[in-house]
């Protein structure tokens, strides 16, 4: 862990203005509910103001456009949040020391190629014809396929499952239980039964991915299953047979892909979202939470709601939507007035 800094060296660190006391030290970062007298924290939205003004905070990296008045002494930088990061970094407890070496329980076949640098940890179990590149980190508990290749840097965490003949790319972060080459969910009825399709191809990739624990990436019918070069997919989420997520895609937690599902670059899924198959998501489309999609998106457009539709357009339709319960209101007054005004006619009519 860092030492102490002061707000002046912090300001320097990233680029930013002191606005105050530069001496103050500071020993740590926190929110801005649980920040104490030597811990900094940030404030980057007007939504927060109150709890910015509320804080114990010793210090506040603030925005362009925070008020002056906030009580604390504050670093002014362009992007408040992307600084902030960077000073949490001085302050983050020191990574786990690599693995050195292959731990004596592990189970590696005869053949296996290691890169220089490589470490395998306790009860990792690696079948035959594995190719696995440099400085890579094997954690406890971890199974590889036959077959499968992993790049240079990688760090497959606790419990990772690779199937056979998988394809790792370089950088590639696979968290705890997460599971890449699994079947994918393929059957076909027959008298009346489900009889299982073979599942013959597998899991790309590619350089810079990361995968959240407990995710799920089934391998491809008949090719591969491609998950590209920068994209990140968090905790808990289920990419089917045959996908495609583009480069530098962002998939949230709870979302599933139904087989087939491609996706340009860029793309933006949000939590609890759920495709059917065979459809196409275009560059730099973002899906809001919960949505359903049921259709191809084009390229750059925000959709939402289940069904999924144009943001705007959906927007609307919830509008409307929370309108229904006055609506019938309205409705129920004018059939009461309608049915008024026909009695009084035929009273009316009657008298005559």
């Amino acid at each position: 862990m860092s030492s102490t800094r002061s707000v002046g060296e912090l300001a320097e660190l990233v680029g930013g203005v002191v606005e105050g006391d530069g001496t103050c030290l500071i020993r740590g970062v926190a929110d801005l509910a649980g920040a104490g007298l030597e811990e900094i924290s940030f404030f980057a939205h007007p939504r927060y103001e109150g709890a910015a003004r509320q804080t114990k905070a010793g210090a506040l990296v603030v925005g362009p456009t925070a008020p002056k008045n906030l009580g604390k002494v504050r670093i002014r930088v362009a992007n408040p949040s992307a600084a902030f990061t960077k000073i949490a970094a001085l302050f983050a407890p020191p990574p786990a020391e690599p693995i050195m070496g292959t731990h004596p329980t592990a189970i590696v076949a005869k053949g296996v190629v290691l890169g220089k640098g490589v470490g395998i940890g306790a009860y990792v179990v690696i079948e035959e014809g594995v190719e696995i590149g440099e400085k890579t980190q094997i954690r406890a508990g971890v199974y590889v396929g036959r077959q499968v290749k992993i790049g240079a840097e990688c760090v497959l965490h606790p419990r990772v499952y690779l199937g056979e003949r998988c394809v790792i790319g370089n950088r590639v972060v696979l968290h705890a239980g997460a599971v890449v080459g699994a079947d994918g969910f393929g059957y076909e009825m027959k008298e009346g039964k489900h009889v299982k399709i073979p599942q013959l191809g597998y899991v790309q990739i590619d350089d810079d991915a990361e995968i959240g624990a407990n995710t799920t990436i089934d391998r491809g019918r008949f090719a591969r299953t491609h998950i590209g070069e920068g994209a990140k997919i968090d905790n808990l989420v289920m990419i089917a047979h045959n996908c495609v997520v583009g480069p530098h895609s962002v998939i949230v937690a709870q979302s599933g892909l139904s087989g087939s599902t491609t996706m340009g670059h860029h793309v933006v899924i949000a939590g609890h979202v759920g495709t059917v198959g065979h459809l196409h998501l275009g560059d730099g489309a973002i899906i809001t939470a919960k949505a359903g999609v049921t259709k191809d998106v084009p390229a750059g457009q925000t959709w939402r709601g289940a069904p999924a539709r144009p943001i705007k357009e959906q927007m609307e339709m919830e509008a409307h939507m929370q309108q229904l319960p006055q609506l019938a209101k309205r409705l129920k007054a004018l059939e009461e007035t309608k049915g008024a005004k026909k009695v009084a006619t035929g009273n009316k009519a009657k008298k005559k």
